[in-house]
């Protein structure tokens, strides 16, 4: 054997233990999955268009990879535990899914509009986005509401949402967790827009 082939081939090894002793990149989502909302019960549309904005999330977090916390209250980027789409946007359309669930109509926003039909604005800002594995899921939201109709001066509602729910130490229950607190927001902004869109009078949830 030459000694360019021994060369060849001890590279070719190097080559070889590197790729297999590298950790594997995973890819998380907050959407559920297509199929999650079967049997659930249907729902009465309310008198509104759904209009969704974009939201917002802390820098901290708003990174391709998963920040956690870590006890003393350093941060942790995980390099090979990775979101799917930009955090802003799985939070959106994680929202945007659920909302349409519980109030039964599909989100219009950039989208033509019935001028005959009030539209409900929902704008979305993430305060605090906490993950910390074998502790919680918090999210910490500032989230708004707007009516606007034809010939009325629109109206609109300020109101905060803090979630926090048990997590495991795995990074998948993680994100399940916060899956769950973006349910639960959404089921309070839901309701609240239900009300608030027949009655002035409504206040934000306590």
């Amino acid at each position: 054997m030459s000694a360019q082939t021994r060369l060849c081939l001890g590279l070719l090894a190097t080559l070889t233990l590197t790729a297999c002793s590298s950790a594997p990149t995973h890819f998380y989502t907050l959407m559920s999955p297509a199929d999650a909302r079967e049997g659930q019960r249907s729902v009465t549309p309310p008198g509104f268009q759904l209009d969704v904005g974009v939201v917002r999330v802390p820098v901290q977090v708003d990174q391709p990879q998963l920040v956690v916390r870590e006890a003393g209250g350093g941060l942790a980027i995980l390099e090979t535990e990775r979101w799917s789409s930009p955090l802003a946007d799985e939070f959106h359309d994680t929202l945007v899914d659920r909302l349409e669930s519980e109030l039964g109509v599909r989100d219009l926003a950039g989208l033509p509009k019935s001028a005959s039909v009030p539209v409900l604005g929902v704008q979305t800002e993430v305060r605090r986005f906490d993950s910390w594995p074998g502790q919680y899921a918090l999210i910490d939201v500032v989230w708004s509401l707007s009516l606007r109709q034809n010939g009325q001066p629109p109206r609109t509602l300020t109101c905060s949402s803090t979630l926090r729910q048990p997590a495991g130490q795995s990074v998948q229950q993680v994100v399940l967790a916060h899956r769950e607190t973006i349910a639960a927001l959404a089921a309070t902004i839901a309701s609240t827009a239900r009300r608030w869109s027949q009655s002035t009078s409504v206040q934000c949830p306590q």
